[in-house]
């Protein structure tokens, strides 16, 4: 194969996540909580009725996706596209600090404005010092060093929505302990057991989309009215059809980020050209909630990291081992917490 040939197709590859994202329903990832009514403590969808033959079907597809994509990173192709992602993203590289800091404290400056919102719209609060809180952790992204002190206050708010809406709520969200991470590490300038500040912020993002993903089997009568607002998210589709794909698109993507750098790379992309789709039908609040794992994930996409080997067979066993895992954890801890039932 010449190399001509090999970068015409690594173009092809790099606009195929764009193209997929335009294309999907990237309404799909609008937060349900912030825009439907929503009751954490009740029965989720019986173990046996999210196992049925579709479930299966999409996931081994996902599966067998992850493969692919993995060996491709191998050859000579998956070579070339990750040096054009390079090249891509040179100039926005050494920016990745100021957007984080950027992207913090504008979100945080919006959440004052709002007032009475602990960290994410559904999450109210009375509290007169929250807003305040907020407008200095915002503030601490003028200095490097204050970072760390607006790194505690996020981890404040985090255990505040913890002792007011409970653990398992709040798991939607470790996203934000993610950032505190990265913003006190940064300030620090240290790094979490070997990981990067942008590696801690990496996994924190895929955790927390990965255990919203399971919310979509668990409770998809909760999704119902936004579709029948929102006709056109899902296409025409049977719902519970929708439901399903969407959360394996959810699930598949958010665990891609855990993975080797053009897999997660191209995961990024899907997932933010998709979260800034959803704004176009869901305004401002969307906006709003979803600014952080934006920048996050814009973070990934620009981060050029050593390339990590795994073998491509290792990537399906992985993903199948982490979504056993999460619908463990979820179907576990809520039975535990609540007292519903798992099968």
């Amino acid at each position: 194969m010449s190399w001509r040939l090999c970068r015409r197709i690594a173009y092809a590859v790099l606009f195929t996540p764009i193209v997929l994202a335009i294309f999907l329903p990237g309404d799909a990832f609008a937060h349900v909580k912030w825009f439907a009514p929503y009751n954490v403590p009740e029965q989720p969808l019986p173990l046996r009725q999210v196992f049925n033959p579709m479930f299966f079907q999409f996931t081994a597809t996902a599966a067998i996706l992850l493969w692919l994509l993995s060996y491709i990173e191998r050859i000579k192709l998956g070579m070339i596209v990750n040096d054009t992602m390079d090249r891509w993203t040179a100039g926005m590289r050494p920016q990745t600090e100021k957007f984080y800091r950027g992207g913090t404290a504008v979100f945080f400056a919006a959440l004052f404005g709002i007032g009475g919102i602990i960290l994410t719209p559904e999450l109210k609060t009375d509290w007169a010092f929250i807003p305040w809180l907020e407008a200095f952790i915002a503030l601490g992204m003028l200095w490097r060093r204050t970072m760390i002190a607006s790194a505690l206050g996020i981890a404040f708010l985090y255990a505040y929505g913890v002792t007011t809406y409970g653990t398992f709520h709040m798991l939607d969200y470790p996203i934000f302990l993610g950032l505190a991470a990265y913003l006190g590490l940064t300030g620090l300038d240290l790094k979490l057991f070997g990981l990067r500040p942008l590696d801690v912020a990496r996994w924190a993002a895929s955790l927390t989309l990965m255990w919203a993903s399971i919310e979509k089997w668990a409770y998809p009568d909760w999704t119902y009215p936004v579709l029948t607002s929102h006709p056109e998210i899902a296409f025409n589709l049977d719902p519970k059809f929708y439901m399903i794909a969407a959360g394996v698109l959810e699930f598949s993507l958010s665990f891609a980020l855990l993975w080797t750098p053009l897999v997660r790379r191209a995961a990024a992309m899907v997932l933010a050209f998709m979260f800034i789709s959803a704004v176009l039908d869901f305004g401002k609040i969307d906006a709003i909630g979803h600014l952080m794992i934006i920048v996050i994930l814009f973070g990934i996409i620009a981060d050029k990291k050593p390339t990590e080997r795994h073998k491509p067979i290792l990537a399906p066993v992985f993903y199948a081992g982490a979504l056993a895992f999460y619908l463990i954890a979820y179907y576990g801890l809520h039975a535990a917490i609540y007292s519903t039932a798992i099968w």
